[in-house]
């Protein structure tokens, strides 16, 4: 029996859920050009009041902490230490692919090709692609194989990959493909699937059950990209 208010602004979309007990998760989720900031507090107070509780009753705070928009991490990342210092609570910090990982489990497509590896790939902007290998359980989440990395869409590694999910596949698709060894169907590919809190909350709820919450104090936000942006020079010889 766990209260988990979940969010997530590290994509274009501004994403809150709220777990109570054994009811279904309220969600709001809604894209937007740069007005997360104005959404984000508001959606908090109005799920809450809906399911009449107060903040200091929850058990935890689920955050996106990334990678993603870097202006959007930082901005939920600010938003949860507020809370959770105000209300005395722990935070549970979820990387932005394992929560797209957990959603994508549950697809139809998905379920459907019952792939034991895949990859979760993000579109991480000046030319380039976060993404990690999955592993695939029946008995629970699916579990990350190392780190997110980062590199250009010809250097993602896909030996033994049976299905792909991610932005990457929109923005870098023919690249990111081309040396597959064998090729992928449509129903091996699902570029539509983003990060919400849904799948935030479902990583925190497996975090916390396994006694992983931490104090806010802790809290970092994952970039795995240390530089955001290219100068003007930079640009003119990327020809960007």
């Amino acid at each position: 029996m766990t209260r988990i208010l979940a969010i997530d602004t590290s994509s274009a979309w501004c994403s809150v859920a709220l777990s109570v007990d054994d009811d279904i998760p309220t969600l709001l989720h809604q894209k937007v050009s740069a007005g997360a900031s104005q959404l984000l507090l508001p959606w908090i107070d109005q799920l809450l009041t809906a399911a009449a509780i107060e903040l200091n009753v929850l058990d935890a705070i689920a955050i996106g902490v990334g990678p993603g928009a870097f202006t959007g991490v930082r901005l939920g990342v600010a938003a949860v230490q507020g809370l959770a210092i105000a209300a005395h609570l722990p935070v549970l910090p979820v990387i932005s692919l394992d929560a797209i990982a957990a959603q994508l489990t549950q697809t139809p497509a998905f379920l459907l090709s019952k792939p034991r590896r895949f990859l979760i790939a993000v579109d991480a902007r000046m030319n380039e692609v976060y993404w990690a290998h999955y592993l695939s359980s029946s008995q629970g989440l699916p579990e990350r194989q190392g780190e997110v990395a980062l590199s250009s869409p010809e250097n993602v590694l896909l030996d033994g990959i049976e299905f792909i999910a991610g932005s990457a596949l929109h923005e870098y698709g023919e690249r990111l493909l081309a040396h597959a060894k064998k090729p992928f169907s449509a129903v091996q590919l699902d570029p539509e699937i983003g990060v919400s809190a849904l799948g935030i909350l479902a990583c925190a709820n497996k975090a916390w059950t396994a006694g992983l919450a931490q104090d806010v104090h802790q809290l970092e936000p994952v970039y795995v990209r240390n530089k955001v942006a290219y100068t003007a020079q930079e640009r003119k010889q990327a020809n960007l």
